[in-house]
């Protein structure tokens, strides 16, 4: 690792610009980790990484074009510089060309601070408690698979503008498989953390330790629709896409569900019946993420030359309503409408909701109670119709008690139809997303009931 600083490779590159802008960040980053299989530890490890990017602003006099280069390690900052400056003068102007931000937003750390990191130590009440499972795992002739990972990441932003901003961003996930010793029945509980001071893997382990008992009953059902009960897991999975997809260019231009018939966008439409509020906020607690954005390449939902604007709380539906979507400045001021910053974490609420997933559980006459959805993909964005399937436990719920596990399922669903089809929500409670944790780990949601999930066809898949 070189020598140099974060704070000194930004002012370096600052420094070596001949450009009419830029921005220069430094990610440096350490990350812990523990893998387990068949009751056993199999590999453990730490190590540290450093990202540095470059984004050069040129007027060509047309217009702005922009250049983004990155390289790991410790490069050579006057070539990474040159880089960046011609791969903007290559570049045409660029659409979402803006004045680059000069205000330093609340809560954007302290710069000469020394980078924050993470060490296997992290794990150093989590390990002895995963082996007394194992112990008890193995007591029942039940297998325990999974992973821990915990990251630090700070980042130091600079800008010509005079920019100096900084952000630390611990991430933590746990993914706990149970199976029998024949592999035959296969389950999943997960959870993510900031620190792992709030992980308990007695509470894990006695959820796989339910599902599993849950799961030796077998009982095969048809494709069809079921009154079900998503649990925070798959409700994050499916929120999660219906936030990425909320980009506002794409709905005034008629390109994605958000879009309204006729022309313009969907805001103030009511999505749901129930008073369900999608939210994001930098603040909320143990969900806390940067308060100012980090652009390394424009897309619809961000923008290089809004590197550095605030992020505050947004509701994105507020009691069924759909209230915000993602506008970056430039988009904005084309249309004349506040610009929207993606948060880095979700949050889906009922301010009525008091029971909890039990208590939802007890009132379903008949059902089906999911695990986790995976291999999700998207088939219309007009509609937001999703496909993906079913995995580690679809159990059957009659007369208010789980009566055992039922095959896998693909499914076929939108989840903003199926917002305005949620009869109940349980309170909301931190979860971890289990298809989308490799990007998005903060997220907070309810169970939900939806009296009509569409389990489209019988699946093969374990």
């Amino acid at each position: 690792m070189s020598q140099s600083t974060p704070q000194e490779l930004v002012e370096r590159a600052l420094d070596a610009s001949s450009a009419d802008g830029q921005v220069a960040f430094v990610v440096e980053s350490s990350e812990a980790n523990l893998r387990w299989a068949s009751n056993s530890l199999t590999t453990n490890g730490a190590m540290r990484s450093r990202q540095v990017v470059v984004v050069s602003f040129v007027d060509g006099g047309t217009g702005t074009a922009t250049g983004t280069v990155a390289r790991t390690g410790s490069p050579d900052i006057a070539e990474l510089v040159a880089a960046s400056e011609q791969a903007a003068r290559d570049a045409g102007p660029a659409e979402d060309a803006m004045p680059l931000i000069s205000e330093a937003p609340e809560g954007s750390g302290a710069w000469d601070d020394e980078a924050a990191g993470t060490s296997i130590g992290v794990f150093a009440d989590f390990a002895p408690a995963l082996g007394e499972a194992f112990g008890e795992a193995r007591g029942r002739d039940e297998l325990l698979f999974g992973f821990a990972e915990h990251s630090m990441a700070t980042t130091y932003l600079g800008s010509s503008t005079g920019l100096r901003l900084r952000h630390d961003q611990p991430t933590g996930r746990v993914e706990l498989n149970g199976k029998s010793s024949d592999l035959t029945r296969s389950v999943w509980a997960g959870v993510g953390t900031r620190d792992f001071t709030d992980v308990s893997v007695a509470d894990l382990a006695a959820e796989v330790r339910q599902r599993m008992a849950w799961s030796q009953r077998r009982v095969e059902l048809p494709a069809g629709r079921y009154e079900t009960l998503l649990p925070p897991s798959t409700v994050s999975d499916l929120m999660i896409y219906a936030y990425w997809t909320m980009e506002a260019r794409d709905a005034d231009e008629g390109r994605n569900v958000y879009a309204k018939a006729g022309g313009g966008n969907r805001i103030g439409d009511r999505l749901a019946q129930l008073p369900l509020t999608l939210r994001s906020d930098p603040y909320a607690k143990g969900l806390e993420t940067a308060p100012f954005q980090v652009v390394g390449s424009s897309s619809g939902t961000a923008s290089v030359f809004d590197n550095g604007m605030a992020t505050p709380a947004v509701d994105w539906i507020r009691d069924g309503v759909l209230t915000n979507l993602i506008r970056p400045r430039a988009w904005a001021l084309k249309q004349t409408a506040p610009p929207t910053a993606a948060v880095g974490n979700l949050l889906l609420e009922d301010p009525n909701a008091t029971a909890s997933q039990a208590e939802m559980i007890a009132g379903t006459g008949r059902g089906l109670l999911l695990t986790t959805l995976w291999y999700i993909r998207e088939v219309d964005p007009q509609t937001l119709l999703l496909t993906g399937l079913t995995r580690d436990g679809v159990f059957l719920v009659e007369d208010g008690e789980v009566t055992g596990a039922v095959n896998n399922f693909r499914f076929n669903e939108s989840p903003v139809d199926l917002l305005g089809r949620v009869t109940q929500a349980s309170r909301t409670e931190r979860t971890l997303p289990r298809e989308w944790n490799d990007w998005f780990t903060r997220a907070a949601m309810p169970t939900l009931r939806v009296p009509d999930f569409n389990m489209s066809s019988v699946s093969p898949a374990s």
